[in-house]
């Protein structure tokens, strides 16, 4: 009997389709690349997933975040990503954190019972601690490096932080991961060099607001996903 993991089953077998009916992943930050990873994830069967975000969807988030359209607007992040789940798979065990991830709310989270872990969030001291947190307990992490000021979708790579190269964002945590001897830690990121936004664009530049759009966030977030899909049932 065909179900809506028919076609998906088609592909990996069903073997693979249990394991990822029986994982648990955490998604942290549900903007233009954690959206996608969330939606991806949902669509190819995972059963259980954490969300976690403290935000609310704003119209500047319209023209790259799958989750922000007008009548989303100033609606819970998190809230707004639980109710699209639960549209596309009732059966998916939900739990959702409004909060930001710091050092502060670290304890909220109990890292070992993750399959997996996506960092998708934009602050350099919650990355680190991520990858930290995940790293005492042997939990598998994907960073996302990154995407803002971008406009070539196809020069985003996956590779250890050590072959990093070229993206600003990953150069800094690569320098703090060697200060703490952590190594073997996957990312995506482009090698594409940062646009800088026109000097007449006088809210970038005073703010130090990047520039996006709705191709480069969610392509970051699909090869994230289909990363984490293919490490959980490889295992």
């Amino acid at each position: 009997m065909q179900d809506q993991f028919s076609r998906t089953e088609l592909l990996i077998g069903s073997d693979a389709i249990e394991k990822l009916k029986n994982a648990h992943v955490a998604v942290f930050g549900i903007g233009g690349v954690g959206g996608y990873v969330v939606e991806a994830l949902i669509r190819s069967g995972l059963g259980n997933i954490d969300i976690i975000d403290n935000d609310e969807v704003c119209i500047t988030n319209l023209n790259r975040q799958i989750i922000a359209t007008h009548s989303t607007i100033g609606k819970s992040k998190v809230d707004v990503m639980e109710e699209r789940i639960r549209d596309i798979n009732p059966n998916v065990n939900i739990k959702k954190f409004k909060t930001f991830y710091t050092s502060e709310t670290k304890s909220l989270f109990n890292f070992s019972e993750y399959n997996y872990v996506i960092d998708a969030i934009d602050t350099v001291v919650g990355k680190l601690s991520l990858i930290e947190e995940c790293k005492k307990v042997n939990t598998p992490i994907i960073c996302a490096m990154g995407a803002g000021n971008k406009l070539d979708p196809a020069k985003f790579e996956v590779a250890d932080i050590s072959e990093t190269s070229v993206c600003p964002l990953a150069r800094v945590i690569r320098q703090e991961l060697k200060k703490r001897k952590i190594t073997k830690v996957k990312v995506v990121f482009s090698k594409e060099k940062p646009l800088k936004p026109p000097k007449s664009n006088e809210i970038s530049v005073k703010h130090q607001i990047p520039g996006s759009n709705a191709f480069c966030p969610s392509v970051m977030g699909l090869i994230i996903a289909s990363e984490v899909i293919n490490d959980l049932i490889q295992k």
